[in-house]
């Protein structure tokens, strides 16, 4: 699938979602996907629900399934689930967040900036992985229906892989479980209110 045609597709989805009525006016229940993970083409789409006033519980899920050109690859599922305690009320200002993670992947010299994660350039690498991380991000109201959102989070990732010879061939080469402390969530978001 072409990236024009996801971007299309996206583009479809948010103006039928934004064309739904509201019925009700405080702000409860919102959609977003993240920009920055859909410039990867990794397709990536949340929910928002207000649990209480400065109380929200944020689900976003991640997908890419492409192959590209020279044996490139970065397939992968996420689920990350998030509490969110704003400072000031819910969907506006700056929050506080607790998250999990979890999924599977499958990559091999993925597009990372700054040469990030060098083994991916050789190795093929695919398996699960879990973690959980604390996050600060703040939200733009641009409308009573739109929003801009930004958040940063770190902690802990855990990977159960597989390291195979080349990023095209399947000879196993290595196995193990991973620890380490990263960056679990880097988020710019075009938000819509429900309602």
């Amino acid at each position: 699938m072409s990236c024009r045609r996801i971007m299309f597709r996206a583009a479809v989805t948010l103006a039928l979602i934004a064309s739904l009525p509201s019925v009700l006016s405080a702000q409860k229940l919102a959609v977003k996907t993240n920009v920055l993970s859909d410039l990867t083409t990794t397709v990536s789409l949340g929910a928002e629900v207000r649990l209480a006033p400065q109380w929200t519980l944020d689900v976003t899920g991640s997908y890419n399934a492409w192959d590209f050109a020279e044996y490139r690859k970065q397939k992968h599922w996420m689920v990350q689930p998030e509490a969110r305690w704003w400072l000031c009320e819910s969907f506006y200002g700056h929050f506080l967040a607790g998250h999990l993670l979890g999924g599977e992947f499958n990559m091999a010299d993925p597009f990372f900036p700054f040469s990030l994660y060098k083994p991916l350039r050789d190795y093929r690498f695919q398996g699960w992985m879990w973690g959980a991380g604390v996050g600060y991000g703040y939200q733009w109201v641009l409308s009573p229906r739109w929003s801009l959102e930004a958040e940063i989070g770190i902690g802990y990732v855990g990977t159960k892989y597989e390291q195979y010879e080349c990023v095209r061939c399947g000879t196993l080469l290595d196995e193990g479980i991973s620890h380490n402390f990263a960056v679990t969530k880097l988020a710019l978001s075009v938000v819509f209110m429900i309602f």
